[in-house]
């Protein structure tokens, strides 16, 4: 994308947090790309048909973030990791819907490699994996955020670091601890 668009985003995002309305309808099409690249990567190995498809995941985001009011939006960056978060949670939220006849308490034991693998369409793994991520963000928020911004938002080392505002080394070392930490938490409980 050109810096003028860039620019541009991080401006009209500046005028829907300052009441400007007409800001979404013109932002959305220049961030709506990204978003949807976003969506899909969470998709990529869910099944065909599935009720949850990455529109309608965008659509949702949309709903959330782009309306008057709400931000402030200190960047373009700023509101993709904003977004990241907001992904987690309609995802969260759309497996514990789908896992609402199994709920009692019982923890799932779900190995680090299909964690990071999970979909919505497996909901008791990712319900698993937020509840190991909350945890994490308790004692080691940087981490957590790093955690995020990679699975959820399915951003590169190099993305999430610019994201963070982080050195690239920083988030290879972050990412590493809490892959170690996550794995750990999710193979030592059944």
């Amino acid at each position: 994308m050109p810096q003028g668009s860039l620019e541009r985003i991080t401006l009209l995002l500046s005028d829907l947090h300052h009441g400007r309305p007409e800001a979404a309808s013109e932002v959305m099409p220049l961030v709506y790309r990204h978003l949807r690249l976003l969506a899909a990567r969470q998709f990529q190995n869910e099944r065909p048909g599935h009720t949850l498809q990455p529109t309608d995941l965008v659509h949702e985001l949309y709903l959330r973030l782009v309306k008057p009011g709400k931000g402030p939006w200190k960047s373009r960056s700023h509101f993709y990791v904003v977004a990241a978060r907001a992904m987690r949670q309609i995802l969260v939220d759309y497996a514990r819907a789908q896992n609402t006849h199994k709920r009692g308490g019982r923890r799932l034991h779900v190995p680090l490699d299909e964690a990071f693998l999970v979909s919505p369409k497996d909901s008791a793994g990712l319900l698993a994996l937020n509840r190991a991520l909350t945890r994490l963000e308790e004692f080691a928020p940087r981490q957590g955020r790093v955690v995020e911004l990679r699975y959820f938002a399915g951003l590169s080392i190099k993305e999430t670091a610019s994201s963070l505002g982080l050195g690239v080394t920083t988030v290879k070392s972050e990412w590493e601890l809490a892959k170690a930490w996550l794995r750990q938490e999710l193979e030592g409980r059944s």
